[in-house]
């Protein structure tokens, strides 16, 4: 079993709140992905969940046992640091097995424990080496497989991949995906990368300011974001957003500068468009239009920027081909079925197409 849950859980510094009043229950082997900016509690949640960090107030059960005051050998979890956190003068089998020597098991027990693990993360040709003697992807797979052999409730993994470089971040998160498929541990996983978040998670919990915006699937996150804020953190690049009114004949007014036939509940004063839900068209088309200021070129499409007096400054995804030339003018048409409302708050509204 590995399920964790967090009731009203709070975390003060003094006279500041860092994490507030949080609910959280995470269910045994699934992949949880915490994410937020900087500054917002994730890594400090994550520390409170292992023990590294006081919880000042609320609890924490895992396998409905509360472990809200247990030292952190108590709660059977594994930690992955950003840093790697590997001893130096010791070999590859030493820094895997060093919590087992100190658990007291004995030396036959930890070397087929570590066989297994090495095996499985492809590190049995590395055991005999030195940290210094491995690449970056290497020294993560040994903290990972230190982590594994202890056989812990649960994972947590601190922005494990932030000190590697592109291609290996892709290559690690690969692993640690198939990692989860073939342990069906559960995971908690804080990370700054969307990219990590939306292909690693089967939820996503998005944090600002020590509370939870939003809960949900990837696909959940991306397609109905429950606020203005998860709108714009979820995605890359970010969603459009254009201020908008409701006309009086069932259409949205797009600050004058053209309009959308929807019919939506409540008042919406924004609209959420993501680039791919918007397309170039002649000027006279479309739904708003405005002058091309730049356009990058990302090998499968083009990001096409198009400046509107009113609206500001838009993000279209165009084809890869498309000829754009910057200062013309051009119109944009508005997918208006994969568009998201919201009111002068932020909060979604629901919208029918």
């Amino acid at each position: 079993m590995g399920t964790i849950s967090l009731e009203k859980a709070g975390k003060r510094y003094g006279g500041t709140e860092i994490i507030r009043d949080l609910d959280l229950d995470i269910s045994d082997g699934e992949f949880v992905v915490i994410v937020g900016p900087s500054g917002c509690g994730k890594s400090t949640l994550l520390r409170m969940i292992a023990g590294l960090e006081e919880i000042t107030s609320g609890s924490l059960l895992i396998d409905a046992r509360d472990v809200t005051k247990a030292p952190p050998v108590e709660r059977q979890l594994a930690m992955v640091f950003q840093s790697y956190a590997l001893y130096p003068h010791m070999t590859v089998r030493q820094n895997m097995g060093f919590g087992l020597k100190l658990a007291q098991f004995s030396s036959d027990v930890i070397k087929v424990k570590i066989d297994q693990v090495a095996d499985t993360l492809k590190l049995t040709h590395l055991l005999d080496r030195y940290p210094r003697q491995l690449s970056g992807g290497q020294r993560q797979r040994v903290a990972i497989g230190r982590a594994i052999v202890r056989q812990p409730v649960a994972f947590l993994f601190d922005e494990p991949l932030s000190n590697l470089d592109a291609a290996l971040r892709v290559d690690m998160r690969l692993e640690i995906a198939k990692l989860h498929r073939t342990l069906g541990a559960t995971m908690i996983y804080v990370t700054h990368d969307q990219v990590e978040a939306m292909t690693l998670a089967d939820r996503i919990v998005v944090l600002k300011e020590g509370r939870v915006m939003q809960h949900g699937s990837p696909h959940e996150l991306y397609e109905s974001p429950a606020n203005l804020f998860v709108a714009q953190f979820i995605g890359s690049p970010k969603m459009n957003v254009l201020a908008c009114a409701p006309s009086g004949d069932g259409k949205l007014d797009l600050s004058g500068q053209g309009a959308l036939s929807l019919t939506f509940s409540g008042v919406p004063t924004q609209l959420g468009a993501r680039p791919e839900h918007l397309t170039l068209v002649t000027p006279d088309n479309g739904n708003c239009r405005g002058t091309v200021e730049a356009a990058e070129y990302l090998g499968g499409s083009t990001s096409v920027f198009v400046r509107n007096d009113a609206l500001g400054l838009i993000n279209v995804s165009a084809p890869a081909d498309s000829a754009i030339r910057i200062g013309e003018t051009v119109g944009i048409a508005i997918n208006s079925a994969r568009v998201s409302l919201f009111d002068a708050q932020g909060a979604a509204i629901a919208r029918f197409a």
